[in-house]
């Protein structure tokens, strides 16, 4: 059985729709949804603030890149654009993001340039690490180490930078 963690975000468009659209591709194999978070844009480009989320998934039959491709699925779904033209931490309609996958409760890494597990990126990120946290405190990344001692690590203004959204979100276990 394989569990992933995913990301999601989204700063363009009606934000709430299109996470609420990869939510319902990914719902056959949700376990738990955080709730949705208010963040700045990361990495240096100007753009409207992103909302954020994270999703647990199970599913006996998938694989690592199997999480990958329902990933950009429901990214297409919401004409992301990932041509080589588009903006690396531009504005999106959908960003989903595979953080970790595990295999019967072992963490799978890979250093494929198109799934590198565990994200590359994820400790350094309260968007991500805030609404994970939520959901699974005691979760452990391979080689860097439990979400909750990841999120302590992080500057206090940057995990400060994550505002719970007030019109709703998930918070809930399926």
């Amino acid at each position: 059985m394989t569990r992933a963690v995913l990301s999601l975000g989204s700063n363009v468009g009606d934000r709430e729709a299109h996470l609420r659209h990869a939510l319902e591709v990914l719902a056959p194999w949700t376990t738990a949804v955080s709730s949705i978070w208010t963040t700045a844009p990361w990495g240096g480009v100007a753009q409207d603030d992103f909302l954020n989320l994270v999703v647990a998934v199970d599913d006996p039959d998938a694989g690592a890149h199997d999480w990958l491709d329902r990933a950009q699925r429901a990214e297409r779904a919401r004409a992301r654009d990932r041509s080589p033209e588009a903006v690396r931490w531009g504005p999106r309609t959908l960003d989903v993001d595979v953080l970790i996958v595990e295999d019967a409760g072992t963490g799978v890494t890979s250093d494929d340039p198109t799934l590198l597990l565990p994200h590359p990126r994820l400790s350094e990120r309260a968007f991500v690490l805030v609404p994970w946290a939520e959901i699974e405190p005691t979760t452990t990344v391979p080689g860097r180490g439990r979400v909750a001692d990841l999120l302590a690590a992080l500057p206090a203004d940057e995990r400060d930078g994550v505002v719970r959204h007030d019109d709703g979100g998930g918070g809930d276990d399926r």
